[in-house]
């Protein structure tokens, strides 16, 4: 197969209750189709010339690939980091009622109107 139309976005945040409300936000918007919050993970990397470990959140959030684009830029601006970890990866198989339901969740217009 050569792909889908589906696109995972990981994020990383400073917490549960963060994760929790940019979910909410990019899925009302219809950036997204949902979220997936996995609490308690550990990121090691380098910042400002200093190796340091925090604990995080992991946020999955799959979307189209014609809205992934425009789900970064929303989460690079609700997220409290000042470079905030946001990286997409494209779906190349899944179960298609899954895949063709994400789809439809992020053809839909937001309430906001922002999509």
């Amino acid at each position: 197969m050569s792909g889908t139309n589906v696109v995972t976005v990981l994020v990383t945040t400073p917490g549960k209750q963060s994760a929790l409300a940019l979910a909410r936000q990019v899925v009302e918007e219809s950036l997204a189709a949902c979220g997936t919050v996995i609490p308690n993970v550990t990121s090691v990397f380098r910042w400002k010339k200093k190796v340091t470990e925090e604990e995080e959140v992991l946020l999955i959030l799959k979307t189209s690939v014609g809205k992934c684009s425009a789900l970064i830029a929303r989460v690079a601006e609700l997220h409290t980091y000042e470079v905030p970890e946001v990286l997409s990866l494209r779906v190349e198989d899944g179960f298609g009622p899954y895949l063709d339901w994400v789809g439809e969740c992020t053809s839909m217009e937001s309430l906001d109107g922002r999509t």
